[in-house]
């Protein structure tokens, strides 16, 4: 309810200002039907080249944070008077809607983006007017344009992050707001929009150079989505084995030049085959979904979280504190995670109505940096027999590492079909 509240008052706030500007403005002259041909034009045949690219970034992506029309969009705001500006970016918005985004988001998610920008170009443009009005310079002068780019990044930031924090009052500063690289991504489009007003106000032919490193710019932001899609395990959006071992390589190297211990801990959700066999695949992968929710939610942004594949987990803990403290420290988080898993119900729609699965349950093993080893390959093969000391002793607990004298055979359990299942 508070959320369709939200979305709604956005898109009404935008209509009604619509309505109001376009009241109290004047018609068009010459220049001014120029350049709102210019710039729907060229944003146009933007997202018709850029179209390929666009969709294997949505895909790629899911959520798309950062509207690269927003070149459009700012040098509209610039050139034009702010129902001409909103005109321009309404456009360009629903023909990249069109043509890239459907139907991975659909009508609802479309309105609400495109109020927001809306609501975006009327606040910067007005912004904008009122300051060159009071005579603290031109369109063109450097704060002008930059105080530009503050407002429009703020309050289209402010307007996504309001409804996403409504949704999801848990979610991290970064998934209201966006990565730093995401809101530098957004800067220095908002800088080429800049940039294409002045080529437009000079010489419209001048703006040719702005489609090169334009379209250069969608390649390097796909290469980045690629490069995050590639370490990211698809079922539960935790790191896979690969990145996980690569990073944590990296945080020990760190942990050799900095004092403070590290930790390791494998969680392996035990009797995982039952839930699968009972309830299907697909409501295995929600539960394995729910454990790295709640994985995440019990250890800090800096540590690091994978699935090994199967039902089992790793987390790398970052410092730790003082030598010495590591030990109880890395104990009281693997039995919070413990706990939590163990009172974790994971409820899902089916064909024959809501179904929980409950009851489930994890063994933990541990091993600490330096302690058990400085090698992660050390480190890993302390938990794994932890891990299975944990098993021995009946599942369902946490067990400390302790340096293995031979190696260790995998238990049964892992040996069975169900092991593979959720990979």
């Amino acid at each position: 309810m508070r959320l369709s509240a939200a979305i709604l008052t956005v898109e009404f706030t935008a209509l009604a200002l619509v309505v109001v500007f376009a009241m109290g403005s004047s018609a068009p002259d010459g220049r001014t039907v120029r350049d709102v041909l210019l710039i729907v034009g060229l944003g146009l045949l933007h997202t018709e080249i850029a179209r390929g690219v666009e969709q294997i970034r949505r895909r790629v992506n899911g959520e798309v944070h950062v509207n690269l029309g927003s070149v459009w969009f700012f040098a509209a705001i610039v050139l034009l008077p702010p129902i001409y500006a909103v005109l321009c970016t309404f456009v360009i918005h629903l023909h990249l809607w069109l043509r890239s985004a459907r139907p991975r988001n659909p009508v609802f998610k479309h309105l609400f983006s495109s109020a927001t920008m809306v609501l975006t170009c009327l606040a910067t443009s007005g912004v904008i007017e009122a300051v060159t009005a009071e005579g603290a310079g031109g369109r063109w002068d450097l704060h002008v344009l930059a105080l530009g780019v503050l407002v429009f990044l703020t309050v289209n930031t402010a307007l996504v992050a309001g409804v996403i924090a409504v949704n999801s009052p848990q979610a991290d500063v970064a998934s209201i707001v966006g990565e730093w690289d995401e809101n530098l991504l957004e800067i220095a489009t908002l800088c080429l929009g800049a940039l294409t007003a002045a080529a437009l106000a000079v010489n419209p032919w001048l703006v040719v150079f702005v489609f090169p490193p334009l379209l250069v710019l969608h390649r390097a932001v796909l290469v980045r989505h690629l490069e995050v899609a590639a370490s990211t395990d698809g079922k539960t959006g935790l790191l896979n084995a690969a990145a996980w071992h690569t990073q944590a390589e990296r945080e020990l190297r760190r942990a050799e030049r900095r004092s403070g211990p590290r930790a390791v801990l494998v969680i392996d959700l035990d009797h995982f085959k039952d839930v699968n066999d009972t309830h299907g695949h697909l409501a295995g992968d929600r539960v394995l979904a729910a454990v790295a929710d709640t994985l995440r939610a019990e250890v800090r942004d800096r540590d690091l979280v994978g699935r090994f594949g199967g039902e089992e987990f790793v987390v790398l803990l970052g410092a730790l504190g003082e030598p010495g403290a590591g030990t109880g420290e890395m104990q009281v988080v693997a039995e919070r995670i413990r706990a939590r898993i163990a009172e974790l119900r994971v409820e899902m729609p089916t064909a024959d109505g809501p179904l929980t699965v409950a009851g489930l349950s994890a063994s933990v093993g541990c091993s600490l940096y330096p302690d058990d080893g400085r090698e992660l390959r050390e480190l890993l093969q302390v938990a794994d027999t932890a891990l299975y000391a944990a098993k021995r002793a009946g599942r369902n607990v946490v067990r400390m590492g302790v340096q293995p004298t031979a190696p260790q055979p995998r238990a049964a359990e892992n040996s069975t079909p169900g092991r593979r299942y959720g990979v």
